[in-house]
């Protein structure tokens, strides 16, 4: 399910009633968790977040996020484990388990309880037993390095000791399933590294299995625990809050740009810097708050912070000598992380060429039929241009006295004048003449994306729209409208904007409007999107509506 890109359609933080509403959802579920096991997989004061999101054969699936990583999704009111290390979830090796259609199974390496994916029995055990072990016997939903495992903090999984019913020489035990070369083979079609997302039956065989790649001692393979693994929550936080702090000081910030308002820098700048897959928290760091970090880096005299206006700090110098800046490495950037979605574009974002046309309107065919143009024909300004030029000194139109003026012919007068200016006027500077004709004909543009045909459409095109908007309790959101006209996927605008302005977005249809979705985001954010839009999608200006609505900056005193 996971083994391709998702698209992501919403990520809010999750109310109290829903986390209860969990919590009893998840003891219906397994109930072999137990209250601890419950407490420890849905906490009650963490932060827990639910992202709904699309799979790439569309399904829409709820994932619910906890600490930067997925714990659990829904899928078709069920319920199912994202985390591979959840205790519980292995069935025993001892002989084929007893399991119906539709169970939910663990997948587990040979010489480690710890699951590394999980899926649905597509047949019951007396079914696989009858089938002689052949044929598709589990669909898998979740695997160890699929995206879905990306987008967490992509820890390994743990080495679990097997149990003493696992014992090699069970394997050869009565009901147990034997090793041979075709299960063997079978295995390869565990897609661990997104390939297909169904699973034989021979492959769950209660982890008796070795995987592609996996090796029966725990210490080989690449599925021990990484050695970052033994640091805590917050000293990772932490050290990835300095590094996203260094690159962003290294790469991004200019001396042109100070002072630079501390919130500017963590928004538009440190987020941007966070690696691919890795979610900065600062409030799980050691630091808990932006200014006592700031404070900190400013003791080692890395930067000098100010309070220009009252309760606003700006990072006012920055010593770019400092040992700690010139020493850091830049990390190599990943594949994807220049497209607009993670996974979702194979090619960074180009906008679109868009060129206004127009198209002759009924009333003007006489005008253009000469030229082998008729009703409905699309001609850009250039040729209309020309077609007038060349219908008026074809007809002899042009003033003998004068020549910057026209002579108006019948077919000219009923183009371009209106009804009362009918019997009134009878020339009109050249100008005047093309600015008319260009006037009465029908807008239409062509929007033309790289390596791709030409689109055109009749009509004038939507500008990217910008909005605030009230909401209750006095709150402000700022909607974006119009996205996919140029080539915009909402979801990924949303995803990316979540993240740099650190508030909740959502995509909702745009009311109004057939098969047009909107971004919302939390507060004023206008200048996070004209920035987005403006520098990193390169949108032309003219394009975009509603960028004076940004908030003004705070008066110097």
């Amino acid at each position: 399910m996971f083994a391709k890109a998702f698209r992501v359609k919403s990520n809010t933080a999750i109310k109290g009633s829903d986390r209860r509403k969990l919590r009893a959802d998840v003891v219906a579920a397994f109930p072999s968790l137990g209250t601890d096991g419950v407490s420890q997989l849905v906490p009650g004061k963490e932060e827990l977040n639910i992202v709904k999101l699309y799979a790439h054969r569309g399904d829409a699936v709820t994932v619910y996020v906890s600490g930067g990583n997925p714990i659990l999704f829904e899928l078709e009111k069920n319920l199912y484990p994202t985390d591979l290390m959840l205790p519980g979830l292995v069935v025993p090796p001892a002989g084929l388990p007893q399991v119906q259609k539709g169970d939910l199974c663990a997948i587990v390496l040979m010489g480690n309880r710890a699951p590394v994916a999980i899926g649905v029995a597509a047949m019951s055990t007396s079914e696989m037993l009858a089938s002689g072990l052949k044929g598709r016997g589990f669909s898998v939903l979740h695997t160890y390095q699929d995206h879905l495992w990306r987008s967490g903090d992509k820890s390994s999984p743990p080495f679990l000791a097997p149990l003493a019913l696992d014992h090699p020489d069970l394997s050869e035990e009565k009901g147990s399933v034997p090793e041979d070369p075709a299960m063997q083979e079978d295995m390869r079609h565990l897609a661990l590294e997104g390939g297909e997302e169904e699973i034989g039956e021979n492959q769950q065989t209660c982890g008796k299995k070795t995987l592609p790649g996996a090796s029966e001692d725990p210490s080989v393979g690449g599925l021990n625990p990484d050695p970052t693994d033994s640091k805590t929550l917050q000293e990772q936080m932490d050290e990835l809050l300095q590094r996203c702090f260094l690159h962003a000081l290294k790469c991004r910030v200019k001396k042109a740009d100070l002072p630079l308002l501390t919130s500017t820098f963590l928004g538009s700048h440190v987020f941007s810097c966070c690696p691919e897959g890795r979610q900065l928290d600062i409030k799980k760091s050691s630091y808990k708050k932006l200014s006592k970090f700031l404070q900190q880096m400013q003791q080692e005299q890395i930067i000098q912070v100010k309070e220009l206006s009252k309760g606003v700090e700006s990072i006012v110098a920055v010593d770019w000598k400092h040992p700690r800046i010139t020493s850091f490495v830049i990390p190599e950037p990943s594949p994807t992380s220049q497209t607009v979605q993670e996974g979702s574009r194979e090619q960074p974002y180009h906008p679109p060429d868009i060129k206004p046309l127009y198209c002759v309107p009924a009333s003007m065919t006489l005008l253009f039929q000469e030229s082998g143009h008729k009703k409905g024909s699309v001609l850009e300004g250039g040729e209309v241009r020309m077609i007038v030029i060349n219908y008026a000194k074809k007809n002899d139109l042009v003033d003998a006295d004068n020549k910057n003026l026209v002579k108006l012919d019948p077919i000219l007068s009923d183009c371009v004048l209106e009804k009362s200016e009918q019997h009134t006027v009878v020339k009109l500077p050249w100008d005047s003449l093309l600015t008319r004709c260009l006037g009465k004909l029908q807008p239409a543009y062509q929007v033309a994306f790289p390596g791709q045909e030409p689109i055109v459409k009749k009509g004038k095109i939507c500008p990217v729209d910008i909005t605030l908007a009230q909401r209750a309790s006095n709150k402000k959101v700022t909607v974006v409208r119009n996205l996919e006209a140029y080539g915009l996927d909402p979801c990924a605008v949303a995803a990316v904007l979540q993240q740099r302005c650190q508030a909740s977005t959502t995509v909702t249809p745009a009311p109004g409007a057939r098969d047009s979705l909107q971004v919302q985001i939390q507060g004023n954010q206008v200048h996070h999107v004209s920035r987005l839009l403006l520098e990193e999608y390169q949108l032309p200006r003219k394009h975009i509506q509603g960028l004076e609505k940004a908030p003004k900056p705070a008066k110097k005193k």
